[in-house]
């Protein structure tokens, strides 16, 4: 490769001058939320933050790339789910407990924080919470962008990489999941029966 090649691959790659202030922009202006996501899918703020930056340094490198600027959040949340992913097939990553209290609260971010499941109360969104860290990775994932974050299933679909076909086989399973292992004396629309 000649060194113009590589200057241009360099410049191609990597964000210079307004393309860096937006990424900036971007970032100040919704990494609360992604690492908000980022913890609900990992179920560990230490994960979380370590996701949301492997993530985010993947979309600076590709920022020069990414024409579509509306799909940016899209992007992001797929690279957060499938780094998460990768660590879990990391086999020294599986031996690793995390110390963090069972009960540690969702991080809030603003407006977007605001979900149903606010109407609970802090028992029921413990043991909820508890419940969607054991599913697997692509339910829990489903399961966050449907019922978290809002999201409908073609948006979700695009955040996962897969159909919408998909998306409902991995919403469905994971709530027969849930469903079969909530308590019984606990109510899902809050509190206990």
């Amino acid at each position: 490769m000649t060194t113009t090649d590589q200057q241009e691959a360099d410049q191609a790659s990597e964000p210079r001058g307004e393309g860096e202030r937006e990424f900036v922009d971007f970032v100040a202006g919704r990494q609360a939320a992604l690492l908000r996501f980022a913890y609900l899918v990992t179920g560990h703020r230490q994960t979380a933050e370590d996701v949301v930056q492997t993530a985010l340094v993947k979309t600076y490198l590709a920022w020069g790339r990414l024409c579509d600027r509306g799909a940016l959040d899209a992007y992001v949340r797929r690279a957060i789910v499938n780094e998460h992913i990768n660590l879990l097939r990391r086999p020294w990553k599986r031996r690793e407990r995390s110390s963090e209290a069972l009960s540690t609260p969702v991080p809030e971010s603003g407006p977007e924080a605001a979900a149903p499941e606010d109407q609970l109360d802090r028992e029921t969104k413990t043991v909820l919470f508890e419940l969607v860290r054991e599913l697997p990775p692509r339910q829990r994932a489903a399961v966050v962008l449907r019922y978290y974050e809002g999201f409908t299933e073609p948006q979700t679909a695009e955040v996962l990489g897969c159909s919408v076909g998909t998306v409902k086989s991995q919403t469905h399973r994971a709530l027969q999941v849930l469903r079969g292992r909530m308590p019984e004396d606990l109510d899902p629309r809050g509190g206990r029966r």
